[in-house]
């Protein structure tokens, strides 16, 4: 088991339905790390976008952008930040792969353009956790917590965030990414799993791609 201490700044990011919150609610308090958690039930347009994303796309995906920068904002703008380490379950960028994923290209190039200029001024976390799972276990775990505009989600659009955060990671030179492929594990209720993306986290490089297969 690894002693080494966890990265300061930890964003924990995934899928819909991949368990990120889960997972960096209870990291964050075991190692007693200040928590931001995304705010997203109060998103009016997210019911409807789940029925018609042509048509809801872009006011969505607006809402959110809006909603983690004022979040974050408020949250970096404390001294005291930094002073316990702090977890995410989400960094800003996902607010423009999210938008690749579901804007046509007018809509997509404003959006960047609105989104560049928000994004001046975010620190870069220490370190990104990519928790994976394949498409047919994301529907499950989506089915299990029940949200109603959840269920009509279909398989391509997971398969395309999916896509999307691979690509971007493909890319990223400024902030080491660790992807924990987990399966169907049970991180919660398995603590051996548990611990061994603790350990997976703690041993993390510090630069590049890492990809660890947590479970089958």
């Amino acid at each position: 088991m690894s002693t080494k201490t966890l990265p300061n700044f930890i964003a924990v990011e995934g899928n819909i339905g991949a368990g990120k919150t889960t997972f960096a609610t209870r990291l964050a308090k075991e190692e007693n790390r200040r928590l931001i958690l995304e705010s997203f039930a109060d998103n009016p347009f997210l019911p409807p976008f789940y029925e018609d994303q042509e048509r809801y796309g872009f006011p969505v995906e607006l809402f959110f952008m809006a909603e983690r920068h004022k979040q974050l904002s408020a949250e970096l703008a404390r001294a005291d930040l930094f002073s316990n380490g702090t977890i995410a379950d989400y960094i800003f960028v996902k607010t423009l792969l999210f938008a690749r994923n579901t804007l046509n290209e007018e809509e997509f190039r404003l959006f960047t353009r609105i989104f560049k200029t928000m994004d001046a001024g975010f620190p870069d976390p220490d370190l990104i956790v990519y928790l994976h799972r394949p498409v047919n276990v994301l529907q499950q775990q989506i089915a299990k917590r029940g949200r109603s505009y959840e269920q009509d989600i279909q398989n391509d659009y997971l398969a395309s965030v999916q896509q999307a955060y691979t690509s971007y990671f493909g890319t990223q030179k400024d902030t080491p990414v660790l992807i924990l492929k987990l399966g169907s594990a049970d991180f919660m209720g398995n603590q051996a799993v548990y611990q061994k993306m603790k350990d997976a986290i703690s041993n993390a490089a510090t630069e590049g791609v890492t990809t660890i297969e947590i479970a089958s």
